[in-house]
């Protein structure tokens, strides 16, 4: 009888930890980046003197699960709790790492002032420009600056050079309207071939990741970045940048090299964004 018993407490840990290797093992929002000069030979600043600190930075694109718990709302066209959050503006974003900082317990990054308009802001299109300035130094989530988002995007210091975010092969790495449909598409960029075939966001990390297991930084949303488009060092624009690409638009507009931009205000369905925070 004795060696009944131990033989089935025996079989019951077994599946015991049988059942355990079964659970999902909750995965981490943020990856740590270890900074440096840039080794990326594809880098818009290889060859210069910018050296960053360590930062986290969002393993996937924020989904719309992510901005849904913080904000309350779903602003995507199409809908999926792991699919990227879209068709949220600049505002929008910054506004999200601000609440998401304060849910957490963190030190807000961003001063955001609606009713005073940006006097640094020279675009004529841009119908909410609301001034928006920093808490340097604080521990608070926000959007890269293109440096930021170049390094990480480029692998960091495990960097192999790649056009793409991970590959030199977009496929492996990236949803572009090629990919992003029931088929693959041929020719030229087609606005009908693309709608019939049914082209949108993808569930995010189904592709490979780079060497810092980041996904999706070549394609699915293209990536709100803090910058404008005028450049890293410039305090005044018309335009705010974007990386990365996304599933509506050319394989070229996912190499890490790539620089896309928009207004501020624009909203598009294939217009996402990442948050990175200090340590």
């Amino acid at each position: 009888m004795r060696k009944l018993l131990i033989v089935f407490l025996i079989a019951l840990t077994g599946i015991a930890a049988a059942c355990s290797q079964e659970k999902p093992v909750k995965e981490e929002r943020l990856v740590w980046v270890e900074g440096g000069a840039f080794v990326d030979t594809k880098s818009n600043y290889y060859g210069t003197d910018v050296t960053l600190p360590d930062f986290y930075i969002s393993k996937y694109e924020v989904t719309q699960q992510e901005w849904l718990e913080v904000m309350g709302n779903n602003p995507s066209q199409f809908q999926g709790d792991n699919l990227p959050v879209e068709s949220v503006t600049w505002y929008d974003a910054v506004e999200y790492c601000n609440q998401r900082s304060m849910k957490e317990g963190l030190k807000p990054y961003y001063n955001i002032d609606k009713n005073t308009v940006d006097p640094n802001n020279t675009s004529e299109r841009d119908f909410m420009k609301w001034t928006v300035t920093v808490n340097a130094g604080v521990n608070g989530y926000r959007l890269p600056t293109e440096a930021e988002w170049e390094y990480a995007a480029g692998g960091g210091q495990m960097s192999k050079s790649s056009s793409y975010s991970g590959s030199s092969k977009a496929d492996e790495v990236a949803w572009y309207w090629r990919n992003s449909g029931d088929q693959f598409l041929t020719g030229d960029w087609n606005w009908p071939a693309i709608e019939n075939n049914h082209n949108q966001t993808k569930i995010s990390g189904l592709k490979k990741p780079n060497e810092l297991g980041l996904y999706d930084m070549s394609g699915n949303v293209r990536e709100w970045c803090w910058n404008w488009y005028e450049g890293p060092d410039s305090s005044s624009g018309s335009l705010r940048l974007v990386k990365g690409g996304g599933w509506i638009g050319g394989v070229n507009n996912t190499e890490v090299s790539f620089r896309g931009k928009f207004e501020g205000s624009s909203r598009g369905n294939d217009q996402g964004f990442r948050v990175i925070r200090s340590e």
